[in-house]
């Protein structure tokens, strides 16, 4: 189990935001979220970027960033050679290291998180990867003979041109996570590896590259201006490419976004589900009422159990990670959501989340806590409230279904913080920290599924109906 850091104090981190902004802050904050989610603003970028791809002659380039100790990574190079036969781009291929600083408050967490997932998730799509991983690993924890495994993998990638690395990548990949030095060998000698310095040297120029187009993290495509992320984001990117009529075959999808799916069967609370929300993450605000209404509709326990910000809790958010959190959950609400509007944010952080988590013990008491949250985020990221006022907390509770001036005597009390900080801790227990969190927990305490994302919805639901069809 993971063993939770110390609770540090409320501080200003900097980057996009601060604790506890000026009216006038929090108003120009927000303007400026709104502009990253709107969907114009979104067209008028991808027109410009194809006005200016065929006035310089080029073809449809998408930039692949491998991180070779990333479970994401392993999945995404599966679909390097499919994303050539299927439409008419160029794959340029980049070495890169993992997200670090600021952009990674926990990564050796993530790195662990990889493996388990990309697990869980590659039979949905399709992919492969083991049940089991070997190497990676920590790398705290890797042993000298996992490091040069390691090392190995990433000198005979980085000795790859574009025309050969989407059909060796997935090779080295499987030979890595085997641990298996005996395939890693016999690849060598079919793709001779680079000296270690020239491989760093590529890995760096990977990094800056990345750096140079604004982002930080590996399993990263990159095209016309726009970031997807891994098999994850890669349904946005087709749907893109599609509408540039650039697609070579009629098929369906290489990746599509599976579909929560609620039943047919029906728990009678022998199940568990966590939810660990925040009230000022958009990725949150986008799934929140799904999420409540997949365990209403499969019968499940429902426990919310709500965690600050991530910088609320001193884990900062550089404005290069702001930037595309706020810009990718535009583009996942609008998908999960399409009639449903986004983006009228007026950006909650600090004073109004706390106003609202003073308020969610009673409203639980009350059989109102997720009421209290969905329409909070509502009002946050959907409505433009004003959330940090008296008007619009009143608008907020009023809307959950519960009484102004019964909250409006509690509202601002400290005895929910011990309550949120039990949260936080019980989700790095499972190995998570980032929001929103999902933990199933089975009837005997066991944890059946631990993930992170509203991009794990669905991953829950098909979680949910196996255990029943066991139980």
């Amino acid at each position: 189990m993971t063993t939770a850091p110390p609770m540090p104090q409320y501080k200003d981190q900097g980057g996009l935001e601060t604790m506890d902004p000026s009216g006038l802050q929090r108003w120009a904050i927000s303007m400026f979220l709104r502009r990253l989610a709107s969907g114009e603003r979104v067209r008028k970028k991808r027109a410009k970027a194809e006005r200016r791809r065929r006035k310089a002659g080029r073809g449809h380039v998408i930039e692949y960033f491998h991180q070779v100790d990333d479970g994401y990574s392993h999945l995404a190079v599966q679909l390097l050679r499919a994303l050539l036969d299927n439409y008419d781009v160029q794959i340029v291929c980049h070495l890169v290291s993992g997200p670090h600083g600021k952009s990674a408050p926990e990564p050796e967490l993530l790195l662990a998180l990889s493996r388990y997932d990309a697990a869980q998730i590659a039979p949905h799509f399709g992919l492969s990867f083991p049940a089991e991983a070997g190497v990676p690993g920590s790398k705290r924890s890797r042993s000298k003979g996992e490091a040069l495994l390691l090392g190995l993998a990433q000198r005979i990638l980085a000795g790859l041109d574009n025309a050969d690395f989407p059909d060796v990548a997935p090779l080295v990949g499987e030979a890595l996570w085997a641990a298996s030095p005996d395939a890693m060998a016999g690849l060598a000698r079919r793709h001779p590896p680079v000296d270690p310095a020239e491989a760093e040297q590529r890995i760096a120029a990977g990094d800056a590259q990345r750096s140079r187009l604004g982002h930080y993290s590996g399993a990263m495509f990159y095209y016309g201006g726009e970031w997807y992320w891994g098999v994850d984001r890669m349904y946005h990117l087709e749907h893109r490419l599609c509408e540039l009529g650039i697609r070579r075959v009629d098929r369906d999808g290489l990746a599509p976004r599976p579909s929560v799916e609620a039943g047919p069967r029906r728990d009678d609370g022998s199940l568990t589900l966590e939810i660990y929300p925040s009230a000022r993450s958009p990725y949150t605000a986008a799934v929140f009422d799904a999420a409540v209404g997949l365990a209403r509709d499969t019968g499940v326990n429902l426990r919310v159990r709500p965690v600050l910000p991530m910088v609320m809790r001193g884990l900062s958010v550089p404005r290069q990670k702001g930037m595309y959190i706020f810009s990718d959950s535009s583009r996942e609400a609008h998908a999960l959501a399409p009639d449903k509007p986004w983006g009228k944010v007026y950006d909650p952080i600090g004073k109004p989340v706390r106003r609202c988590y003073s308020l969610y013990p009673w409203a639980e008491s009350q059989g109102r806590g997720a009421e209290l949250l969905s329409a909070f985020m509502h009002a946050a990221f959907r409505d433009g409230v004003n959330t940090g006022s008296d008007k619009g907390m009143r608008r907020v509770v009023e809307a959950a279904g519960l009484s102004w001036p019964d909250a409006e005597q509690i509202v601002d009390n400290a005895d929910w913080e011990d309550e949120i900080e039990r949260n936080r801790a019980a989700m790095y227990e499972v190995g998570l920290w980032g929001v929103p969190s999902f933990h199933l927990i089975g009837k005997d305490g066991e944890t059946l599924l631990a993930v992170w994302g509203q991009d794990r919805l669905w991953l829950v639901s098909r979680a949910i109906q196996k255990a029943l069809s066991v139980a």
